[in-house]
């Protein structure tokens, strides 16, 4: 079942240069579909508008053309779809400072949740649950601008884990992580999507992509190739173009002879 979706999407920005400027397209007639479950990583090589896209899939930037669906159904500029998109889709930024306002941990995770309106059993519950899954309960009662990077990283996480979305959009969500909190945060993200939440990935990693998603999503041109990750990050051309390396277990497998059917396998 398609959750969210965008159709016919043209969308454009001006970019300023020595000589004045130009006109950067990052979309131009595209479809994407995001259904219930699915683990999609999104690719494309710096200002392709990997975060451009997931602004408009979580309904902060307006496309130029064609429609975002919800469900099947039009997202149109008027407060009631505003607010059942933000219910149902959650966008962690690549920079958790964006992002973080509360004066503690506890408070910043739960201002979502609050929001929703649920009684304060079910708030401290969400909230316990999503400091849990990112093992950062230790740091509830802390103020968030004096932890580390990779700490704040996981603090604006947890806030979107703590809303329950059915797609949660990240922007590199492992860049400034240790590995054992890249560990953390991949089995959490498991966790989510093993109860029906959609999740899109947008990251530099190929690795990553070729190891933990099932679809992979490359942006480059202002069109979007979509297909099974070991599939798309083995077209040369296609990582060529949007400037993106070969996941190294692909590599690997094309050095030996072999084909992967899957990824992690050789």
């Amino acid at each position: 079942m398609t959750v969210l979706a965008l159709r016919g999407a043209r969308f454009s920005y001006r970019r300023l240069d020595a000589l004045g400027g130009h006109t950067h397209t990052v979309l131009d007639g595209a479809d994407l579909t995001i259904p219930a479950g699915a683990k999609m990583a999104l690719l494309g090589g710096n200002g392709s508008g990997k975060t451009t896209l997931m602004r408009l899939l979580v309904g902060l930037n307006r496309l130029e053309a064609g429609e975002l669906e919800l469900d099947g159904e039009r997202v149109r500029d008027r407060r009631a779809d505003r607010t059942r998109l933000r219910q149902s889709v959650q966008m962690v930024l690549q920079e958790p400072d964006d992002q973080i306002f509360a004066t503690t941990v506890r408070a910043d995770v739960s201002f979502g949740p609050v929001n929703l309106g649920l009684d304060r059993a079910e708030v401290a519950h969400r909230v316990d649950e999503a400091l849990a899954a990112l093992a950062i309960t230790d740091l509830a009662d802390r103020v968030p601008h004096h932890l580390s990077f990779g700490q704040r990283k996981r603090v604006a996480l947890a806030g979107a884990l703590a809303m329950r979305p059915r797609v949660l959009l990240l922007d590199e969500p492992t860049a400034g992580l240790d590995p054992l909190s890249c560990e953390d945060l991949l089995a959490a993200l498991e966790s989510l999507r093993a109860a029906g939440a959609a999740i899109l990935m947008a990251t530099h990693d190929v690795d990553l992509a070729w190891a933990w998603a099932d679809d992979a999503v490359v942006l480059s041109g202002g069109a979007l190739t979509r297909g099974p990750v070991h599939r798309v990050l083995q077209d040369e051309g296609l990582l060529t173009a949007a400037r993106l390396t070969t996941p190294w277990g692909a590599a690997v497998s094309r050095r030996l002879g072999r084909t992967v059917s899957r990824p992690g396998e050789v």
